[in-house]
């Protein structure tokens, strides 16, 4: 998968990039990410790539010019479209399912903001889709890109190892993940369920399940209610 992150910040990337899952992923070919700064596409002396509002109001807007040049040099970097993305509070949740989605591009072109936001038509002349991290606001668009990234490149073939891992995590089917526990069996009067001693594998597969449920009900109810209405649905 190509990813391209457009950003006034490409050295914030620099860290989360190079480490663990993801620096491993770009050394085997299996994720190619490249970061591209949108200054380097202003036409004034000053590098400038906001202005203030039309109409008035706090603040700073990202302007088209930058965006759009920017946008359009990346895009000739490959033979792919690419899938266009806003980083923005105003976009859609991001969610286990949209990660699983976004994993099956060839590739995707994410434009982290900054300031106020975009100027509406750069969302609109670029064709771009916008999603969010979450219902607050940050200070600029790097960290949902560095989410999103993550998210999405760990689902790739091959960039975890073990295939299966990906496959037994929470929100994979609706539910949370089951407690996990390793050595030593006791630790400060906490001991390990027996049932994990025992061998038992299809026991073990019943036990973890049934911890599935009941944590997604007791830690995440907004879950356990899409969980049982979706259950519902398929179970008329």
């Amino acid at each position: 998968m190509r990813i391209d992150v457009l950003t006034l910040f490409p050295e914030m990337f620099d860290s989360p990039l190079s480490h663990s899952i993801l620096k491993r992923a770009q050394q085997q070919g299996i994720a190619d990410i490249a970061l591209w700064n949108i200054r380097d596409f202003t036409t004034d002396k000053y590098r400038k790539v906001d202005d203030k509002p039309y109409g008035g109001g706090p603040g700073m807007v990202m302007m088209c010019q930058p965006v759009f040049d920017a946008f359009r040099h990346v895009r000739q970097q490959h033979p792919q479209p690419g899938r266009v993305i806003l980083l923005t509070p105003q976009g859609t949740l991001f969610t286990q399912d949209k990660a699983v989605e976004l994993a099956r591009e060839n590739r995707l072109i994410l434009i982290a903001g900054r300031y106020e936001g975009f100027d509406e038509r750069i969302r609109i002349g670029l064709g771009a889709e916008q999603l969010s991290i979450g219902d607050y606001v940050l200070t600029g668009g790097e960290l949902p890109a560095m989410v999103i990234i993550d998210a999405v490149v760990r689902l790739l073939e091959g960039a975890l190892g073990d295939e299966g891992s990906a496959e037994d995590e929470s929100f994979r089917d609706g539910l949370l993940e089951y407690p996990q526990y390793t050595r030593p069996e006791e630790f400060e009067g906490m001991k390990v369920p027996e049932i994990l001693l025992s061998g038992d594998h299809g026991r073990i597969a019943q036990w973890r399940n049934q911890q599935r449920i009941e944590r997604t009900r007791l830690f995440r109810p907004d879950l356990w209610q899409k969980y049982e209405a979706r259950m519902n649905n398929q179970n008329p």
